[in-house]
């Protein structure tokens, strides 16, 4: 599986949440392969499954059911329960 964390410019926001993706992973016993990328760089094959703040996730061009939508990209309990979220519905966790 391949998660790619995704900003408007694909520089500091985005590896930081390519951070805390890795961390909360490691919590849930999940691995993946994380990367980090800007908006304008993602197509819905890079990635199984794109998380990206709110204010860029309704002008991705990608599946909905591939994106995880952070309101508070630095509030890793946030990053936590969403993915944790998403895992227990697509029956992964």
């Amino acid at each position: 599986m391949k998660m790619m964390a995704v900003c408007g410019s694909g520089l500091g926001s985005s590896f930081m949440m390519e951070m805390n993706i890795k961390k909360v992973l490691k919590t849930l016993g999940v691995e993946a392969e994380v990367e980090h990328s800007d908006l304008g760089s993602v197509t819905p094959d890079v990635a199984d499954i794109f998380v990206m703040a709110k204010d860029i996730a309704y002008s991705a061009n990608l599946p909905e059911e591939k994106i995880i939508i952070i309101n508070n990209i630095i509030d890793l309990k946030e990053i936590e329960q969403k993915i944790r979220d998403y895992f227990e519905k697509n029956g992964q966790l």
